[in-house]
C-alpha cells in the first residue's frame, strides 16, 4: 500500500514510519519540520518526504496514494495553550485540508490520530468507552473532537476514516518528547534523583507505548474496511490505567535511589480519566501488548544513559515542544502564525 504519513518527523511519526516500512508499505512522509535537530537518537533508514504545512495541502499532494495516516498536529495541551486559535487552525482546519484533498483524488483510507484526552473528566470514576460523552477541557482536545466530527461527515463509500483515540504515549523515539508524563517523570529521576509531580498525584491517565501505537496503526491500516469504517477505537490496554502517583512509584522502583517530590502548590488536575480498551481488543483479538509502564521506564533509562542526558538537555527546548516553538519564534524563524520566515523556508 502506498501511504502518506503526515507528521512523520514527530514523536509518534518517527516510530510509525519504520513500522509501516517493515510491514511492506511504501511510505512517504509529510512534515513542516519544526523539530529538525531535536533528535535523541539518529534516524535509521530515511524515507522520502515532502516539506509542507498541512494547512497548505492541496489535492495534487495526495494524488497516487492508497491511504493517509494523519499524525501532524500541535501535539499537546501546553501547545494548545500557546494559542487556541492556532491549535484550531492547524489541528482542525489542517486536518480537513488533508482529508478533503485525499477524498478529492480518491484516497480511500484515512487513519486519524486522535486522543483519549477528549474524555476530559468523566462525571464518575468508571472506565470510559468510545460511546462516552466527550468533554474536552483544552484547545488540543477540542480540536480532536471537531476533527472527528467533520471527518465522519466526509465518510462515504469512497472515503473511509478511522479514529485512533490513543492513550497518553510514552517510550523512546528518535524525536523524544519530555512533555509526556512517564517520559518526564523518568527524566526527572535520571537527571536529578527527584521525581517531580506537579499535581496532587491523584489524576488517572491511560498509557500506551509509542511502538504499540505504531503497530496499532499498521493493524488498522491493513484491516478490512468494513471493520474500521468511520469507527473510533481507544488505543491502549486494560492494565495500563494509572494514577500519576502510581507512575511515580514505578519510576522509583526502577531507579531506587530517587525520591518522589510533590510541588508545593500541586492540586488535582481536572483532566482525569480511566479508559476502556475492549472495543479494539475485540476487533483485533490477536494484537499483542508489547510494552507496559515498567518496561517502558527501563527503556527510557537505558536511552537516557546512552546519550548522557543532562538536566540542561531535559529542561531545555530540544525535547519540549512548546519551548522549541517559542525558541524559533524568538529567533524570528517562525512568525506568530507558526509559519516559517522566508529565509528559513528557503
Amino acid at each position: 500500500m502506498k501511504v502518506l504519513l503526515t507528521g512523520h518527523h514527530g514523536y509518534i511519526g518517527s516510530v510509525v514510519a519504520p513500522v509501516l516500512g517493515a510491514a511492506g508499505h511504501d511510505v512517504t512522509g509529510l512534515d513542516v519540520f519544526f523539530y529538525r535537530g531535536c533528535d535523541l537518537l539518529p534516524d535509521g533508514k530515511l524515507i522520502d518526504s515532502v516539506t509542507l504545512d498541512v494547512r497548505d495541502t492541496e489535492p495534487a499532494h495526495l494524488k497516487g496514494y492508497d491511504a493517509v495516516v494523519h499524525l501532524a498536529a500541535l501535539s499537546n495541551d501546553p501547545l494548545g495553550d500557546l494559542s487556541p486559535t492556532l491549535t484550531a487552525d492547524i489541528n482542525y482546519h489542517g486536518t480537513l485540508a488533508v482529508a478533503r484533498a485525499a477524498k478529492t483524488v480518491g484516497v480511500n483510507r484515512f487513519v486519524f490520530s486522535s486522543s483519549c484526552s477528549m474524555y476530559g473528566a468523566p462525571s464518575r470514576d468508571d472506565l470510559v468507552g468510545e460511546e462516552a460523552a466527550l468533554k474536552p477541557l483544552t484547545a488540543y482536545a477540542e480540536s480532536k473532537v471537531r476533527s472527528e466530527e467533520s471527518l465522519a461527515e466526509l465518510a462515504d463509500g469512497s472515503f473511509s476514516p478511522v479514529f485512533m483515540r490513543n492513550a497518553t504515549a510514552y517510550g523512546v523515539s528518535n524525536r523524544l518528547r519530555m512533555d509526556l508524563v512517564l517520559n518526564n517523570l523518568t527524566a526527572w529521576a535520571f537527571t536529578t534523583g527527584r521525581i517531580r509531580i506537579v499535581s496532587d498525584g491523584t489524576p488517572w491517565r491511560p498509557l500506551v507505548h509509542v511502538e504499540d501505537i505504531a503497530h496499532a496503526i499498521a493493524a488498522v491500516l491493513e484491516a478490512p474496511t468494513e471493520l474500521t469504517h468511520n469507527e473510533a477505537f481507544n488505543v491502549g490496554f486494560a492494565s495500563e490505567n494509572y494514577q500519576i502517583r502510581d507512575l511515580a512509584e514505578i519510576v522509583r522502583e526502577r531507579l531506587p535511589e530517587s525520591s518522589i517530590e510533590y510541588a508545593e502548590d500541586g492540586d488535582s488536575d481536572r483532566r482525569s480519566y480511566r479508559v476502556n480498551f475492549s472495543k479494539f481488543a475485540r476487533a483485533f483479538p490477536d494484537f499483542p501488548q508489547r510494552w507496559d509502564a515498567r518496561r517502558g521506564v527501563d527503556q527510557l533509562v537505558e536511552a537516557y544513559a546512552r546519550v548522557g542526558l543532562t538536566l540542561d538537555d531535559f529542561v531545555g527546548p530540544r525535547y519540549t515542544r512548546l519551548k522549541r516553538l517559542r525558541e524559533l519564534m524568538a529567533a524570528g524563524s517562525l512568525d506568530d502564525k507558526l509559519r516559517w520566515s522566508p529565509v528559513e523556508a528557503a
